[in-house]
């Protein structure tokens, strides 16, 4: 069972005002690298779950999220803290890289 849940544009916003950090996957299902992290984000989202919120958004659907925050290639990781942008990781990363960006945050 997936415990990273997939948000719209429309509630981006209302996770953005979690007090802690959130980690935001941007993905689309034709995307193999995106599959490669996914697990990663699985994990990520098992080893913070008190500490931050891990989400994903498919910018297949949600253009807009996507456009405002000038995604050009997927997979990228946002992490956010307090609505703003402090870290952002595109393409496959090792999953050391993702935990190093969230302590830093935390």
């Amino acid at each position: 069972m997936s415990t990273v849940a997939y948000i719209q544009d429309s509630e981006f916003d209302s996770v953005l005002t979690y007090e802690g950090p959130v980690v935001v996957d941007f993905t689309a299902p034709w995307c193999g690298p995106c599959r490669k992290i996914a697990p990663l984000m699985e994990q990520l989202a098992e080893d913070y779950k008190d500490r931050a919120q891990v989400v994903k958004i498919d910018i297949d659907a949600n253009k807009e999220t996507a456009k405002k925050y000038s995604i050009r290639s997927i997979p990228a990781v946002l992490i956010f803290k307090g609505g703003e942008v402090v870290e952002t990781i595109v393409g496959v990363a090792k999953y050391e890289k993702f935990t190093a960006a969230l302590d830093q945050q935390l």
